[in-house]
């Protein structure tokens, strides 16, 4: 059985982390190269850096931030924010990353999904969803931070993308993002049951009985930003509680 992995996010605007509630109200959380060392120390699995700013204002990810973060750390990275090529997604790996996430340039064009992986390979390839639920029970694909509904079906995005070559889906609940109101398992559980990649889990955690509910829901992955970045608790904190509750972690 393969552990879980614990995952930090360093949700990234302007070279600065930051963290705000459904993608809004930003505030300033710290340095990426600090804080990502800081979670290797505690244990952490792997890091995710996304470029919050990315995507709306039309640019594409800070490299330089990426090679700071880099610089210091020896955990795997996935970086995500405004890949719109397979020339974007080379300048990030070759900064230092080693998987990169695609969100809404994969929605406006698949077949950059197909490229990615053709080029980098699946494991390189890591599909990020945002989806919000529907007033029908279902959950819609969001695009540039929340600010566009495109009427996608998550469920069948998630499929087309994994037999497009994704490798991974980084699986974020729009409707808990920085709620603390853990993560929404409906969601989960519909997305693993239709994939056989990884699924990380992201949106709304803010305790170890959220993470234990997302791994039994179908989670490979547990992914959480607030509850690190301000001293809520720590990795280490977190696996020792993981651990008790019966799910299997890299200690």
């Amino acid at each position: 059985m393969l552990t879980v992995r614990i995952i930090p996010c360093l949700d990234v605007r302007d070279g600065r982390v930051v963290k705000g509630i459904k993608f809004q109200g930003l505030k300033d959380a710290g340095s990426p190269p600090e804080l990502a060392c800081e979670y290797e120390r505690q244990g952490a699995d792997e890091i995710t850096l996304l470029d919050v700013s990315a995507t709306p204002e039309g640019r594409a990810t800070a490299v330089e931030t990426v090679r700071r973060v880099r610089k210091d750390l020896s955990l795997p990275l996935t970086v995500g924010g405004g890949v719109k090529s397979v020339a974007n997604a080379a300048a990030l790996l070759e900064a230092g990353a080693d998987k990169v996430g695609i969100n809404t340039a994969a929605v406006e064009r698949p077949a950059l999904l197909d490229e990615m992986a053709s080029t980098f390979g699946c494991q390189c390839t890591i599909l990020a969803i945002d989806a919000a639920a529907t007033p029908a029970g279902g959950f819609e694909v969001v695009t540039l931070s929340g600010k566009r509904r495109t009427g996608i079906d998550a469920i069948a995005w998630a499929k087309e993308a994994v037999s497009r070559g994704a490798g991974e889906i980084l699986l974020t609940s729009w409707d808990r993002d920085g709620t603390k109101s853990g993560y929404d398992l409906a969601l989960i559980e519909q997305v693993s049951k239709a994939v056989t990649v990884p699924i990380i889990a992201s949106g709304g955690a803010a305790t170890p009985e959220h993470m234990v509910d997302a791994v039994h829901a179908g989670a490979d992955a547990v992914l959480a930003a607030s509850i690190f970045h301000y001293g809520e608790t720590t990795v280490e904190k977190l696996k020792i509680q993981l651990a008790e509750k019966g799910v299997e972690v890299r200690r």
